[in-house]
């Protein structure tokens, strides 16, 4: 009886030591397509004798088996994907250099560390800021002519309005949108709030790139009049996405795991995010999502991954975030100077060259203990 006992405990603790793995490797496999990010030369692809490409770089085994799929059906996306995810690295760091956490990222296949397996605003951003910077990377590849399995968008052609129409080479969001939710989100599994989380945060960034999408005009006329123009629509800069998801980082909504209760609903009708506050509206497909508290960044934890700020650069005037009472945590900072050496006072001299003069100045900088 005692030996039943202790093999039915034995198993449960099997159990649960298999669910916690797979738990732990759900989490790492999220995002794991971020791991491509160094995959930009055409050294690293070969194409058969359909001209179809064949993917010889390592780290492109990161990749499911349908996001593979998906790189050799478009030919010339795969430096479009890169090139989205490099672009979208530089502009979280931008958004956040003032900030304690200001996106640090590392070589290797966990670009962003461990934040990414927390479910906290910064994480939100992250999966937000990728997904949008591929959407809007493959649709202005599309207008460019660098993937063969698409154009510029021709719908929008003929009468616009009393003085323009429609014409030129419009962005193609819509094929960036398609492209990016069938890529992005494959690398997503599971029923969880994670999961869920993710899926709309990424949706969150696409739309994103979608809704600041602009009308751009060019004048056509005698002598430089604008009696007619022609209109087609223009992806926002790269920095427009970013400031807008910066702006709904800062009024993220925190939600829970919801069920509607019906066993015959669809996985996306039973499963939804809901606020944790029941006074606060739902989420609506723009906003940035979390369910977790974000963790301390103001020192070191190898368990949350986070740096701290010691040795981070602060503003000794500011008051706000970039201050040095605020993003030293109070702990204090050092000051000191260094001696900088800058080409100045430049001069063009036809044709063609330029000289210029090296001005040493003096900085002040501050760096939090």
């Amino acid at each position: 009886m005692r030996a039943a006992a202790l093999g039915l405990a034995l198993r449960a603790l099997w159990a649960l030591a298999l669910s916690s793995l797979s738990n732990t490797l759900a989490v790492n496999n999220s995002g794991r397509w971020w791991g491509i990010i160094n995959v930009a030369s055409s050294t690293n692809l070969l194409t058969d004798s359909k001209n179809v490409q064949l993917v010889l770089d390592p780290s492109l085994q990161l990749l499911s088996r349908k996001q593979r799929k998906l790189i050799r059906q478009n030919p010339g996306i795969l430096h479009s994907v890169s090139s989205g995810l490099q672009t979208a690295i530089k502009e979280c760091k931008w958004q956040f250099r003032n900030r304690r956490w200001n996106c640090p990222t590392s070589q290797g296949p966990n670009i962003f560390g461990k934040i990414v397996n927390r479910g906290c605003r910064e994480t939100a951003f992250i999966f937000a800021i990728t997904s949008a910077g591929v959407t809007h990377s493959v649709a202005r590849s599309c207008s460019e002519g660098s993937i063969e399995s698409c154009t510029c968008d021709y719908r929008r052609r003929g009468p616009g309005g009393p003085d323009w129409h429609w014409g030129g080479c419009s962005d193609n969001i819509d094929f960036g949108r398609l492209f990016g939710r069938e890529f992005v989100d494959s690398s997503e599994k599971g029923r969880d709030l994670r999961f869920l989380m993710n899926l709309h945060n990424n949706e969150a960034g696409r739309m994103t790139v979608f809704s600041e999408m602009r009308q751009e005009c060019k004048c056509h006329g005698m002598s430089g009049s604008c009696t007619v123009r022609t209109c087609w629509m223009r992806l926002p800069t790269f920095r427009a996405v970013g400031d807008v998801l910066k702006d709904r980082f800062d009024g993220a909504s925190r939600v829970i795991y919801g069920n509607k209760g019906s066993n015959r609903a669809s996985r996306v009708e039973l499963h939804h995010l809901e606020p944790e506050n029941p006074a606060h509206k739902p989420p609506s497909p723009h906003d940035l999502v979390y369910f977790e508290k974000s963790p301390n960044f103001c020192t070191y934890s190898g368990k949350t991954g986070t740096a701290g700020t010691a040795g981070r650069f602060c503003n000794s005037s500011s008051p706000g975030l970039d201050g040095c009472e605020l993003l030293c945590c109070g702990r204090g900072y050092r000051t000191r100077t260094q001696r900088v050496t800058e080409r100045c006072n430049c001069t063009f001299h036809w044709c063609c060259h330029v000289s210029c003069l090296n001005c040493t100045n003096t900085q002040v900088l501050h760096e939090c203990l």
